[in-house]
């Protein structure tokens, strides 16, 4: 464990370190988000802040690949395949960052470095449950540029207020080592070196590393160099665990359930991908490309509520950590005992969703006063 900490603490530090060097590079070359209709900032704001991400992940790829207790993991391609494609989303990011690229050619290349980092190994391959398994490569290779690209623009989606993305992600992410650390506990009791544990672990830190930043009132945002490196790490984390379960292992075991595998993923990425669903079916019913800007996003809609920024941003990490965090749970808890703190912890986050809506709040405050 000690050692997945410090790759945490290695990709946090120096994205935290790299990240006003980054700002003044995108003050230097005008990479600036302007002011418009659907935005809550007030100043135009540096972005690229992706880079400093890269930098920090990079990085940690490399100290774990000269730890002894990571090292084996590094003689396979997936860890390369998987930090190629990091470079190669950041690099099209970028460029979006620079020149606002068309959404066709950012579909484009999106799907051809998630076709690249599947060719290389990092690819899904089978389901965990009923022993479903994907029939060829081609199929397997084109359903995992599928998930990729979902995932890269669900949280291209959500990054819509200071430090909602990061957030969300970093506290998913949270959620998921622990699957992935005690999937690698029960499975192997040869070594816990686990890639899909490393890389959700250095997914937590970038993220911590990048927020003082980021968090209201920002300094610099993430842009598409950062929203797309963060939603392409996310579901490569998730293929590199999905599909490597064989749920023969936990027979009989109330500490796995044979559907976690599937669950999980979907829960880390809970909020991103209500978001772009709903996004994508409110546009197309409209006529409108399903990248059409609006503001009808979910932080959108918590602000027209009255939810001040830092507010809308808190609940919304508190819903993300309800959901990552109790999934996490089955694989420690029992599951019955973890439905009822579901239950109850339902109760508590809509309760504090409701009463932070100020009108609401301000109306029983009034009734207190009665």
């Amino acid at each position: 464990m000690k050692l997945y900490l410090l790759l945490a603490l290695v990709a946090g530090a120096v994205t935290y370190l790299l990240t006003p060097v980054v700002r003044q590079l995108a003050l230097a070359a005008h990479a600036l988000t302007p002011v418009r209709d659907r935005d809550v900032h007030t100043v135009p704001t540096p972005r690229l802040g992706g880079v400093a991400m890269l930098g920090g992940f990079a990085v940690a790829m490399t100290v774990a690949a000269h730890v002894p207790y990571f090292a084996r993991l590094f003689s396979d391609p997936q860890p390369w395949s998987l930090l190629g494609g990091a470079a190669g989303i950041c690099v099209l990011g970028f460029l979006d960052d620079l020149w606002d690229l068309e959404w066709w050619t950012k579909m484009a290349g999106q799907i051809l470095i998630a076709g690249g980092m599947a060719w290389g190994g990092v690819q899904l391959v089978s389901f965990p449950i009923f022993g479903l398994t994907i029939g060829s490569s081609k199929l397997s290779i084109a359903v995992t540029v599928i998930v990729v690209v979902a995932c890269i623009n669900a949280v291209n989606f959500v990054d819509g207020l200071d430090g909602l993305a990061a957030g969300c992600i970093a506290i998913g992410a949270t959620g998921f080592f622990i699957y992935s650390y005690m999937l690698v506990r029960f499975t192997n009791a040869q070594s816990y070196a686990s890639l899909a544990a490393a890389v959700v672990i250095m997914l937590v830190g970038i993220c911590a590393g990048f927020l003082p930043h980021n968090f209201h009132p920002a300094t610099i945002f993430m842009g598409d160099t950062g929203a797309m490196l963060l939603g392409l790490l996310s579901a490569g984390v998730s293929i590199l665990v999905t599909g490597q379960v064989d749920p023969a292992m936990f027979a009989g075991s109330e500490m796995l359930p044979a559907l976690l595998p599937l669950i999980l993923p979907v829960a880390v990425l809970i909020l991103p991908l209500t978001d772009m669903t709903m996004a994508v079916f409110r546009r197309m019913r409209a006529g409108h490309s399903p990248f059409h800007p609006d503001r009808m996003h979910l932080h959108h809609r918590l602000l027209n509520l009255g939810y001040s920024v830092v507010t809308a941003v808190l609940v919304m990490y508190m819903w993300a950590a309800y959901v990552a965090l109790g999934a996490a749970a089955l694989v420690v808890f029992d599951p019955i005992h973890v439905g009822i703190g579901l239950l109850v912890g339902a109760v508590v986050v809509v309760g504090i969703s409701v009463f932070s809506i100020p009108r609401v709040k301000n109306r029983i405050l009034r009734k207190g006063d009665n």
